[in-house]
């Protein structure tokens, strides 16, 4: 039975402006269900990175109702709100957003730190999943002390370290090469296929899009198509 983990109900974002307000986002319904693997395309100004920050509570909606679960997170205080950012979504940035005065792990570990786990369990933790994405013997390596791409997995590995119900990934691709954009891909692949990760990503990458179970097309704030690809393990939507 699907389980689903992200649902909206006619979600608006209108920021004010001279001469007219501007809608950013314009009236979207969808659902994601739990194991997904999500990509949202769309030209530049299309609402993608809107979209995202909306489902994870970075900016409240101007009309429109967002459950996160059961959750309905349009109706939480900030505090609630900032609670459930912490416990149910994860991040990954497109400039990766690591603290440089932390190593690889402590980076990957705040979440968990913020959770209160002890030390020695969230050490463990890391370590497992470095050695899954590739990152084993990293630990202690600043930030500055790592490649691009290596930065990024760090940066995947901080948002999925805790588990949560849904990673919301924006433009994870755009400042790595080729080469280590498709790397992280089949990373963040198999942290879905194997630990039933849910992905959504907001992206221009025709990489990202390929690899997608399911492509959600915006145009000018709107859902302009969602269509499942036929991906193994996705779970898509035909509309």
């Amino acid at each position: 039975m699907n389980r689903t983990v992200v649902r909206t109900e006619d979600l608006w974002k209108v920021y004010p402006q001279e001469p007219k307000p501007v809608e950013a986002v314009r009236g979207v319904s969808l659902e994601i269900q739990a194991g997904e693997f999500v990509a949202m395309a769309g030209p530049s100004g299309s609402g993608k990175t809107t979209v995202l920050n909306l489902l994870g509570g970075l900016t409240r909606p101007t009309r429109g109702r967002i459950w996160i679960g059961e959750d309905e997170i349009t109706a939480l205080s900030d505090r609630e709100l900032a609670r459930l950012r912490l416990e149910s979504i994860g991040f990954v940035f497109q400039a990766f957003n690591l603290l440089p005065v932390l190593t690889a792990l402590e980076n990957a570990e705040f979440t968990l730190l913020l959770r209160g786990v002890p030390a020695e369990e969230r050490h463990r933790r890391v370590r497992e999943l470095f050695a899954l994405i590739g990152l084993d013997g990293l630990e202690d390596r600043k930030p500055g002390k790592l490649s691009g791409g290596q930065q990024q997995r760090v940066a995947v590995a901080r948002a999925v370290i805790g588990e949560p119900a849904l990673v919301l990934a924006d433009e994870p691709t755009a400042n790595l090469d080729t080469a280590t954009g498709a790397a992280l891909l089949e990373v963040m692949e198999r942290l879905n296929h194997e630990n039933g990760v849910t992905f959504l990503f907001s992206t221009h990458d025709p990489r990202v899009m390929e690899r997608a179970h399911r492509l959600i097309h915006l145009v000018d704030g709107s859902v302009e198509s969602d269509v499942a690809q036929g991906v193994r393990g996705g779970v898509g939507h035909d509309r």
